[in-house]
């Protein structure tokens, strides 16, 4: 399903229009963004939990020459299945 599809999706299910279900979506995906680059995590309750995961620095190596190269620590967003969502998929 891409964004359209769920777009299209939330319109129908919400009975609203597709444009305010558009809408709404870009303002939940910016409200989640915003929350995980100020460092805070997102519950959602039966859904899952966005956060953002520390990764540390490692060894890695160069595909085209072999060489070892050390790459940087990053901070990576992270989302962990709640307890509803992973019983449905099941």
């Amino acid at each position: 399903m891409n964004k359209v599809q769920l777009v299209a999706k939330i319109s129908e299910g919400a009975d609203i229009s597709q444009a305010s279900a558009g809408r709404a979506l870009n303002s939940l995906i910016e409200a989640v963004t915003t929350e995980l680059a100020s460092g805070g995590e997102v519950s959602l309750i039966g859904f899952g939990t966005y956060k953002v995961n520390d990764r540390a620095a490692r060894k890695g190596r160069n595909p085209q020459t072999g060489a070892e190269i050390q790459i940087a620590a990053s901070n990576v967003p992270g989302f962990k299945a709640g307890k509803a969502l992973k019983d449905s998929v099941n």
